[in-house]
């Protein structure tokens, strides 16, 4: 298993932008609580299940299987 950032640069300095300005909460999300701070809930959940293989909700990490 690993997890790495989006191959995607323009969606990566897209996303730590919005992390920035939301105080490192997910900046797809509209809720601001401990379940939506980066890494969210969602993805460490996806992360510990060994048959995800994907992005997590933002698309700023990428899980695989490998």
């Amino acid at each position: 298993m690993a997890v790495r950032l989006n191959e995607n640069k323009e969606i990566v300095e897209g996303i730590k932008e919005g992390l920035k300005k939301t105080g490192g909460y997910c900046p797809c999300r509209v809720e601001r609580t401990e379940d939506t701070k980066c890494i969210c809930k969602e993805f460490k959940e996806q992360i510990a299940d060994p048959d995800f293989e994907g992005y997590c909700h933002c698309m700023l990490y990428y899980k695989s299987k490998e």
